[in-house]
């Protein structure tokens, strides 16, 4: 069967009524008229990250917008089992690799925040440019969910405050005195944070603070990993999780 080309509409762009009017417009219609040069009459699916979708027909086209009419939609219910990220905030080149990674494995969400040995200061608000990268992963690879995406203000108090209503809190510390290795049904099922330091780790106050709230640390082996790759492991893990489920 023929992969349809995936659309993103946003959850406050779709009708109250299935009837409609559908219509896509901006850069996503720009890309089914333009680029795709799409002929009315042909079909697309639309998404709008929060787990609806749908297959849709191609009516017509009028001043730059794509009017649709849609042939089935399907709203998924929420996952039981989500994985958030909390970040420590690097100026990393490789931030963006890591948004389109996070869509392709599932990640319910990113967190950044500032850590004692951040590079920088992160902004007080997700960039739109990042919402943008997990568009275009998800279109790529037709995940229903784009990952939610936070800064947590206030450091160390504020993240533990962030960790408040998860099942299972995880700190991955160089330092800690454990071998526990996180298993695939470690991070994969349940409500689960994963605290990351940024490149240089975290000063032991910081640890400290996260296993006096009742974090459980974590080893990811020998080797030093990089901020991206300790995050790739880990998300990594949940995802084989997921997948060898009926």
């Amino acid at each position: 069967m023929t992969r349809l080309n995936s659309f993103h509409l946003p959850a406050e762009s779709w009708p109250g009524d299935q009837n409609g009017p559908w219509v896509l417009d901006g850069p996503e219609a720009r890309h089914l008229l333009k680029v795709l040069r799409a002929a009315p009459g042909e079909r697309l699916r639309l998404f709008d990250g929060q787990g609806r979708e749908g297959l849709f027909v191609l009516e017509s086209a009028e001043r730059g917008r794509a009017l649709l009419t849609p042939e089935s939609i399907t709203a998924l219910p929420l996952p039981q089992d989500r994985l958030v990220l909390a970040l420590g905030w690097n100026k990393s080149s490789r931030r963006d690799w890591l948004l389109e990674k996070a869509v392709e494995l599932g990640a319910w969400g990113l967190a950044f925040w500032r850590a004692e040995r951040s590079q920088g200061e992160p902004p007080t608000a997700p960039k739109d440019s990042w919402q943008d990268k997990l568009v275009q992963a998800a279109k790529q690879c037709a995940n229903p969910w784009l990952p939610q995406l936070a800064v947590i203000p206030g450091g160390i108090q504020g993240l533990a405050a962030f960790a408040q209503g998860f099942e299972q809190c995880y700190l991955c510390w160089e330092k800690a005195e454990t071998r526990h290795l996180p298993a695939p049904g470690d991070l994969g099922r349940g409500r689960v944070l994963v605290v990351l330091g940024p490149e240089g780790g975290l000063e032991p106050v910081e640890a400290d603070r996260l296993l006096e709230a009742g974090f459980r640390p974590l080893s990811l082996g020998p080797s030093v990993l990089r901020w991206e790759t300790a995050a790739l492991l880990c998300m990594g893990l949940a995802h084989l999780d997921r997948g060898s489920r009926p």
